[in-house]
């Protein structure tokens, strides 16, 4: 593992651009997007104009990298992905080595269009195969299906060197056994970065509608656990290194653009319902694709912002430090918070080490295996809530 992976650094920042649009929906999925793509060319002149209107926000930055997320960035057409990517290039100082990454659905990928992608500056694919399994894929409504899930990674594997693939566990009626093979099958194919979650029942979704009614199993918190350990135990035997509860990785592959979340450095949010973070204010524009046309349109900026105050960045920093393999460092919170921060971060964590969930390494708290799963929870009792 290299420094870099290690320690979190400073310096530029990140564009993350939200695709609103998906094929069809999944059945776990919150997520803003519409299956209604008559907008498509609207929306993608107003993230273009977006763009151009916030790049004073970044003048004093470089962007490290580039993501297009979603939504299913993959249902645009290179030619489309490529005019945003200009239009980012002829407005911000990009660093020569940026990582640009596209989130891809398998039935998107086929050879005509991975072989287009690589010709041109996207240089990392974040596929969402999900499950091996046809029975996994049909109940969260994948578009996708199990043989898809393979052959994209193969034709993937071809012309791209960094590739990372979505699992997910917990599914009900997922055996330990179907899940180790699941793992197995990605490892299989070498790819160098594992991105896994847990399936959660988010509200207003179909999935909620069907555990409601009986027609799906309910999802059970000590199956997750249980798919998680088997996870972390299986991929960190192989060499790779959770450099964050939920993202695994080859010495060299950690994800820049997920490092920057976890390390709480600036982005910018390009999109309906995209968040953006300067270190001092966070925002957040509207989920409504109609209603962001219109306000880019007119030149406005359809978002809300919320000035952090000091124990609002100190939360934070416990929540997304316990999430990492860099922990939360105590010198750190003395320095940018001040000692009653400190002290009462120790007193409020001393259970928990005592419990075996953290534990002190060079002046910094760090989950232990046992507590990898339970870290927002631990988080949030960590949590300064008035002071």
């Amino acid at each position: 593992m290299s420094k870099e992976e290690r320690s979190p650094s400073g310096g530029g920042g990140g564009l993350y651009i939200h695709i609103p649009f998906c094929k069809q929906a999944c059945h776990y999925c919150d997520f803003h997007f519409s299956t209604n793509l008559k907008k498509k060319v609207e929306m993608l002149e107003a993230l273009s104009k977006e763009l151009v209107l916030r790049k004073a926000e970044f003048s004093e930055e470089v962007v490290e990298t580039i993501y297009f997320g979603g939504g299913t960035p993959s249902v645009l057409n290179t030619s489309e992905i490529l005019k945003l990517v200009h239009t980012i290039y002829e407005n911000y100082e990009v660093v020569p080595d940026a990582e640009i990454t596209l989130e891809a659905n398998p039935d998107d990928l086929s050879e005509s269009k991975i072989n287009e992608l690589a010709q041109g500056p996207i240089n990392r694919l974040s596929i969402g195969i999900q499950s091996f399994y046809e029975e996994d894929l049909k109940l969260m409504n994948r578009a996708h299906n199990a043989l898809e899930a393979e052959l994209c990674i193969r034709e993937a594997k071809k012309r791209f060197n960094n590739i990372s693939i979505d699992l997910i566990y917990g599914i009900p009626n997922m055996s330990n056994e179907r899940w180790k093979s699941n793992i197995e099958k990605a490892l299989s194919f070498k790819i160098p970065h594992i991105s896994s979650y847990a399936l959660t029942v988010e509200p207003k979704t179909a999935l909620a509608k069907f555990v409601e009614k009986g027609l799906i199993a309910p999802v059970r918190d000590e199956v997750a656990q249980e798919h998680f350990n088997i996870l972390n135990e299986t991929l960190t035997s192989m060499g790779y290194a959770g450099y964050e509860i939920s993202n695994f990785a080859r010495p060299g592959y950690f994800s820049k653009n997920n490092s920057a979340y976890w390390q709480q450095k600036k982005y910018l949010g390009i999109g309906p319902s995209a968040h953006s973070f300067d270190g001092d204010r966070r925002g957040w524009n509207i989920n409504n694709n109609s209603n962001y046309i219109k306000a880019i349109s007119d030149g406005k900026l359809p978002m809300e912002v919320e000035v952090l105050s000091k124990t609002d960045k100190y939360n934070e920093y416990i929540m997304t430090g316990l999430r990492t393999i860099w922990g939360v460092s105590f010198s750190r919170i003395a320095a940018e918070f001040g000692e009653k921060y400190e002290e009462y971060l120790r007193l409020q964590a001393e259970k928990y080490v005592q419990e075996h969930l953290l534990y002190l390494d060079n002046g910094n708290l760090l989950t232990t295996k046992k507590g990898k799963f339970l870290a927002d929870g631990i988080a949030a009792d960590l949590f300064m809530l008035n002071l």
